[in-house]
């Protein structure tokens, strides 16, 4: 784990000792650092869980959903569902991998063609890139990161991870 976010870690562990809603993970990452908080958030992910991955092209959602769904145990290549719209991955013990692009809808009345309604299965753990075009079919409970490229600084990325509703399996 990166200085940074141990040092992020600590803070939301004490934020949420004392009570508050602070964000889980706020901080600046490379994309080496991008990858390893893929790994620690995969590690507090219980199924079934559901994180929404916002951000402009290019500010490292797809990064981030890759190694969260290695760190679960996906193997084999993981491309882009920008033209698929859904990927199913098996993951390690029992579990499942379902990565959503969104982007490609143009309202939230199309995410019911993809089977939105079936999606959150006990055993699934679903990673939605431009989860905004759904926005009104979200889950109340879940896990929502938002991230973005940094002016002048093309390799950093300002990532804030929260924890929305009642979402016991993500655990500081």
């Amino acid at each position: 784990m990166s200085d940074e976010t141990a040092a992020a870690s600590q803070a939301a562990a004490g934020a949420a000792a004392a009570g508050s809603r602070a964000p889980w993970f706020d901080g600046t990452l490379d994309e080496a650092g991008l990858q390893a908080l893929g790994r620690e958030l995969a590690a507090q992910l219980t199924p079934p869980a559901f994180v929404a991955l916002r951000g402009d092209l290019g500010a490292g959602k797809t990064v981030l959903a890759r190694a969260i769904a290695r760190a679960l145990g996906v193997t084999g290549t993981m491309p882009s569902p920008t033209y698929n719209l859904l990927l199913r991955y098996p993951a390690a013990e029992g579990r499942e991998v379902i990565h959503l692009d969104l982007y490609r809808l143009s309202g939230p009345d199309e995410s019911s063609e993809l089977g939105w309604q079936d999606l959150g299965a006990d055993h699934e753990v679903v990673l939605c890139e431009w989860p905004e075009r759904a926005e009104g079919e979200l889950p109340p409970s879940r896990v929502e990161v938002q991230l973005a490229a940094l002016a002048g600084e093309p390799t950093l990325r300002q990532v804030q991870v929260q924890v929305l509703g009642e979402q016991p399996e993500v655990r500081r």
